[in-house]
């Protein structure tokens, strides 16, 4: 079968996932597509059909594995030996083991009072800085930064050099030498963190990693996954939801009426967004049927989750805003055995912000259309460069 879809592709509307995404989902939704590298990939675009390739054990998701689907030619560059993306099976669920304890929904409440003052503090110096702001620089970037950053035991003095090193690891448009670099930075400055821990413990994730592992390489590789994943989602989720949320004032009204909508209202932006449409990728490691078609062992394939999260299959009216709709079975967070661990920290962090913002700051209203806003077109997370707001 010959390629006719090049990927990745931009959104045209920021509200809607890339049009020719949808005419794949509608018309054929396992189809050969084609990368920036010339390899053709299978893109799994219904979102029964995600799910099955994700929780099946017929695909890998070893980002070293031949096959594996890599959205820029720089991105086939990958840490050897980082934890939980270049394992598989019994493996990947023993590695994972040793920080899904760290992020459970117990541990996370307990989290809650720390995590509402670091809200606070951030919408305080909102509100004490000139308008217009930058929404993204002064709340939606800081409060996962500052909430990953105390977790692990990462200094946030220095949230200026890991930022800037995973906006590179991220940026589609990086060159392998960009990418690289960063990566190699990332891990030198995680590995000589971990060399301190080692000398003076501390009570936070990082210094618990390394009395499990007893390997302070691998420590470090978890604190790279951790601290690149832990912040730049959440913070876009944060600037959409936002955006979305002063774009539809009925449905900001309802939330400040009743904040026990807040929950489903995460839910529908997770789903309605899915900042990660290019972020998982999976290769066949034994022929599997997907959707009505057979993928061979070593063929690759990418999970359009955006175009999945809006599958009328799945959810009525999906190009709808609806923060009354149950939206929970979304893509947001992937599926399977390999769904995000950090999730219930994302959601504290996602429903405290929008609580707080709305309690706080009734008159936040956009400074600019969102015509004119600038989004992230070039990375493998969606979201928004910035967000100019006023009150």
């Amino acid at each position: 079968m010959t390629a006719t879809t090049p990927l990745p592709l931009a959104r045209t509307c920021p509200f809607a996932p890339v049009p020719e995404h949808v005419r794949l989902r509608q018309e054929e939704p396992v189809a050969r597509v084609t990368l920036p590298s010339g390899s053709q990939v299978w893109a799994i675009t219904r979102h029964e059909d995600v799910r099955a390739m994700l929780a099946s054990p017929h695909f890998s998701a070893n980002r070293t594995r031949p096959g594996i689907p890599h959205m820029s030619v720089a991105q086939t560059h990958s840490a050897p030996g980082t934890p939980l993306i270049t394992v598989d099976g019994a493996e990947h669920l023993r590695q994972r083991r040793d920080v899904t304890g760290e992020f459970t929904l117990k541990r996370i409440t307990g989290l809650e009072v720390r995590l509402q003052q670091i809200v606070d503090d951030r919408i305080d110096a909102l509100l004490a800085g000139p308008r217009p702001a930058d929404f993204v620089e002064t709340l939606a970037l800081p409060v996962p930064s500052l909430a990953i950053c105390e977790l692990l035991g990462v200094p946030y003095a220095e949230h200026d050099f890991f930022q800037e090193r995973t906006g590179e690891m991220l940026r589609r448009t990086a060159t392998r030498e960009e990418q690289g670099t960063a990566m190699t930075e990332l891990i030198t400055y995680l590995d000589e963190l971990m060399a301190r821990k080692e000398r003076e413990p501390g009570d936070d994730l990082l210094t618990r990693l390394l009395d499990r592992t007893g390997d302070r390489k691998t420590s470090a590789g978890f604190g790279v996954l951790l601290l690149v994943a832990g912040h730049e989602t959440t913070a876009n989720m944060i600037s959409l939801g936002t955006m979305m949320l002063l774009e539809n004032p009925e449905s900001l009204q309802a939330l400040r009426e009743d904040p026990a909508k807040t929950p489903g209202a995460v839910e529908e932006m997770l789903r309605y967004f899915t900042v990660g449409e290019y972020a998982v990728v999976r290769v066949a490691v034994e022929d599997t049927e997907i959707g009505g078609t057979v993928i061979r062992a070593g063929e690759g394939a990418i999970a359009l989750c955006n175009t999945a999260n809006r599958d009328p299959d799945a959810f009525d009216a999906p190009n709808q805003f609806d923060i009354t709709r149950d939206a929970r079975a979304h893509l947001g967070f992937g599926y399977g055995p390999r769904s995000c661990p950090g999730q219930n920290l994302a959601r504290a962090e996602l429903r405290i912000v929008f609580d707080t913002l709305l309690r706080r700051v009734p008159g936040l209203r956009l400074a600019q259309p969102v015509d004119n806003l600038s989004f992230k077109e070039d990375g493998v997370v969606y979201g928004l460069h910035e967000l100019p707001v006023t009150w």
